[in-house]
């Protein structure tokens, strides 16, 4: 009988039951997953949940994120018509309201303040589209030099580094797809298993290859057990062990010298320079035993084919820049660049990490990768824009250095774009002082973010499910994201905020788009020639092909999936070798009695960047529902620290409460703290705001503090 009954129920629930399927991406890590968003209606009630698609860079995997974020896209908090504050409270208004009150304010200020009293802050999770298109609204809009992005925070170290050695910069050299036959990889500075999971298969099957497996992290993480050799460095001295593992490289006669003698510059002034020290010197300095340096060398001097990935553990230092830099002197000296099996991989963390930095949201930078300092860049884009070349203003400052020009009152107005400074940026408390600051602030967001609480008028923003556009993923895979859920309430995307506010400030007949490929097509133009060129790829070509890697010049070029074969992108094709001090030009924050810990930050699986969309998710916010500072045993004795006790956590800039969490697996100097959370809980108001003086990176990854119960 029973058995009779489920049957008929079922019969019921298929006739009752409709489904449909709407393709889309990730909108988390550099991965770009693709995947479908699927509705199921059963009787009067629907069903959500979201299931991989195949594709060329994740093959269909998805991780714990992806699969749930829909959940914030979906979520009753989503703003869904302007909000202007009044008396302290947000009020609803309509969009012709929002337009007059941004009109009349962006004017009133470059009135009395002048035209760089205005200031852009993007991100590194908006769309290739939305990217340029900010990029061009700050400067021919607003005429403002003041434009920035949260990937200054995440990137910024690796894509100089890049820049300077190269000549270019793409996150990886090679595809994922050569990652299975190398022989030889070092994992600097990257958590992988929990920041970007669906690469990991990638790594695993190089591992059941044979490959041996270097990682460099002060904690031991998921990815480094999969490592068969992990080097637990001291915080903050990657630089001095890379000089290490380049001094074994060269003393013991592992360099290529024909690709050094025909391909590289600097290699002499580096030989001399890693023999000035010892390799007993580089123990001392990293906590990095002689053996364990000397093994990790040899083994990648040895193979034939190697590749090195940085992220931020590397990256998000004072010396980021240079300590990646050395990271390359190692692959160069080697002869692993510019073939099969042998590369450099910038784990890009950000969804559209690559592409928002190609094309204009940068101080310095206008689309295709050009410098807006270079008159030809200038010219060409002034071409494509139809202006002056002289109305194009010249580079402001970095994301930071702008809170210290609002905070000084150069800067008294702020567009800020699905960002969250105040949680994000170093020095945190300063930061939130400065932005109180300001005279006028607009905040473009899905949620009520920390800083949106600050906003004098918030305007409401499309999800990833609705937001049609293209990203660019980890590897330069620039991929097509479709969406075709319908906006809830009055929300408008991106980039038709950017070309509403351009029409009221009379300048739309330069922002007259209709469609997000129109923008697109732009920006090929745009980008056409520049090292970034995305001139070949079409909307039609990314849905017939899945993704192509840039550079793409033409349109019947198939995307370019191994950079550096014949030559180096610098003029005279060479690659750029530098030596690297083991002590970094900006000194970084030392223990001391009174700081006796060092602080590290980094990422847990559930959630991403400062949490306001993953926090909105109810699968993920019960995975890690408040922070914890991971800290030894040992250490946690010490302090009278107890498990999953409460903490006080204090550096030179400010102090967090955070619940202890005992772990063996972590240097008894160090504790680590991720950095999802905010106001009581931001571990960024410890950091410094010291900044990488090549890239202007801050140095989250070290910081000395101190620590005692809460009683």
């Amino acid at each position: 009988m029973t058995e009779m009954l489920l049957k008929y129920f079922r019969n019921q629930q298929k006739q009752v039951q409709s489904e449909k399927l709407y393709d889309t991406q990730c909108p988390y890590c550099s991965m770009q997953c693709k995947m479908q968003f699927v509705e199921q209606t059963i009787v009067t009630r629907k069903k959500y949940m979201t299931i991989g698609k195949d594709n060329p860079t994740s093959q269909g995997r998805l991780c714990i994120k992806g699969m749930n974020a829909h959940q914030h896209a979906l979520h009753h908090e989503r703003i869904k018509y302007p909000l202007l504050k009044v008396n302290g409270e947000f009020t609803r208004i309509s969009w012709e309201e929002a337009l007059n009150h941004i009109k009349e304010n962006f004017t009133k200020i470059q009135s009395e303040d002048g035209m760089n009293a205005l200031s852009v802050y993007g991100s590194a999770s908006i769309t290739n589209e939305e990217a340029y298109l900010l990029g061009k609204f700050a400067r021919v809009a607003l005429k403002t030099k003041y434009i920035d992005y949260n990937g200054r925070l995440c990137m910024s170290a690796a894509a100089s580094a890049a820049s300077q050695t190269f000549g270019m910069d793409r996150g990886l050299t090679n595809s994922l797809s050569e990652i299975p036959s190398v022989q030889c990889i070092i994992l600097a500075g990257t958590n992988i298993a929990e920041c970007q999971p669906t690469i990991m298969p990638y790594f695993e099957k190089a591992k059941e290859n044979g490959a041996f497996i270097i990682a460099i992290d002060p904690r031991e993480t998921a990815t480094t057990k999969i490592a068969d050799l992990h080097l637990k460095v001291k915080p903050g001295k990657d630089a001095a062990l890379a000089n290490g593992l380049l001094k074994v490289i060269i003393d013991e006669n592992y360099v290529d010298e024909t690709f050094v003698q025909e391909r590289a510059k600097g290699f002499t002034e580096v030989k001399e320079h890693v023999s000035s020290f010892t390799l007993e010197e580089i123990s001392e300095w990293t906590g990095v035993p002689v053996a364990d340096i000397r093994k990790a060398a040899t083994m990648f001097g040895k193979k034939e084919t190697g590749m090195i990935f940085t992220a931020r553990g590397v990256e998000q230092q004072t010396d980021g820049s240079i300590a990646v830099r050395n990271f390359l002197n190692i692959l160069i000296a080697t002869g692993k660049l510019g073939k099969w099996g042998c590369g450099y991989g910038a784990i890009t963390g950000q969804s559209n990490g690559q592409g928002a930095r190609e094309h204009g949201q940068k101080a310095d930078q206008l689309p295709g990768y050009r410098s807006i300092e270079n008159e030809e860049h200038r010219a060409y884009i002034a071409s494509v824009w139809g202006i002056d070349q002289d109305e194009i203003p010249r580079k402001g400052v970095s994301a930071y250095e702008m809170m210290e020009k609002i905070h000084d009152g150069e800067i008294t107005g702020m567009f800020l774009m699905c960002s969250n400074p105040i949680v994000s940026n170093p020095n945190a408390n300063f930061v939130k002082k400065a932005l109180n600051k300001l005279k006028f602030l607009v905040v473009v967001d899905m949620f009520i973010s920390e800083t949106a609480r600050l906003a004098d008028l918030i305007l409401p923003t499309s999800s990833y499910l609705e937001d049609e556009g293209t990203m660019t993923n980890v590897e330069g895979r620039v991929t097509l994201r479709e969406a075709s859920w319908p906006t809830p309430g009055e929300v408008k995307h991106d980039w038709q905020i950017i070309c509403e506010i351009a029409r009221v400030l009379g300048k739309g007949e330069y922002f007259s788009f209709s469609s997000a490929e129109e923008v697109f097509n732009e920006l090929r133009v745009a980008s056409r020639g520049g090292i970034a060129d995305y001139y070949g790829i079409t909307y039609e070509r990314l849905r017939k092909e899945g993704g192509l890697l840039w550079p793409c010049p033409t349109l019947n070029h198939k995307g370019t999936d191994r950079l550096f074969e014949q030559s180096f992108a610098h003029s005279d094709g060479l690659a750029s070798m530098v030596t690297v001090p083991n002590r970094p030009e900006v000194p970084k924050e030392q223990l001391s009695e009174e700081f006796p810990l060092y602080l590290t930050t980094g990422r847990v699986m559930s959630h991403y960047l400062t949490g306001v969309q993953t926090r909105k998710s109810s699968s993920l916010s019960a995975r890690n529902f408040e922070s914890y500072m991971e800290i030894h045993p040992n250490t946690a004795r010490k302090y009278d620290i107890q498990d999953q006790s409460l903490v006080k956590i204090e550096s030179k800039q400010g102090s967090i409460i955070v619940r202890s969490k005992w772990s063996e697996t972590i240097r008894p100097d160090t504790v680590f703290v991720p950095f999802h959370w905010a106001d009581s809980q931001n571990v960024n108001c410890l950091v410094s705001e010291k900044l990488d003086p090549t890239c202007r990176m801050p140095g989250f990854k070290v910081s000395a503090v101190k620590i005692a119960p809460v009683v």
